[in-house]
């Protein structure tokens, strides 16, 4: 597990923004069954989270439509609720960072590392968009 004062900085890029931070197995069972979309960010230390993911999910909620929740696990440190989130993601195998996008319950859109990876921020924030433009 990743020391809690090196991963608290980068849950605060997400949490600030108004992302609920789900510790527990039960935590993201409720938030992912809930009534209309979620977006789920399986965070990470990497840097293609830093660089790319953390900066893209952010910038693609300015736009017009955005899901109606927003959640985070952190890979490395909340490990059941990471392990329960991934139950959610099949047949995707694990992967972070990951951002997923759920509507009812049911996992309509997935962006893995190797989307994420090697691709700036605005190409990941246009990706989510056009999901929310068509989920959300």
């Amino acid at each position: 597990m990743y020391p809690e004062e090196l991963v608290m900085p980068m849950k605060a890029e997400l949490t600030d923004k108004g992302f609920q931070d789900l510790r527990s197995s039960e935590a993201v069972d409720n938030a992912i069954n809930k009534e209309g979309t979620t977006l789920l960010m399986i965070n990470s230390v990497c840097g293609c989270a830093a660089g790319a993911a953390r900066p893209g999910v952010i910038f693609s909620l300015t736009g017009e439509k955005k899901p109606d929740h927003l959640t985070t696990v952190f890979a490395g440190f909340d490990v059941d609720a990471v392990a329960e989130a991934r139950k959610f993601l099949a047949p995707f195998p694990p992967s972070s960072p990951c951002v997923a996008l759920f509507k009812d319950g049911e996992l309509v859109h997935m962006l893995e590392r190797h989307h994420i990876e090697g691709n700036p921020a605005g190409a990941i924030a246009a990706n989510l968009q056009a999901a929310y433009d068509e989920y959300c």
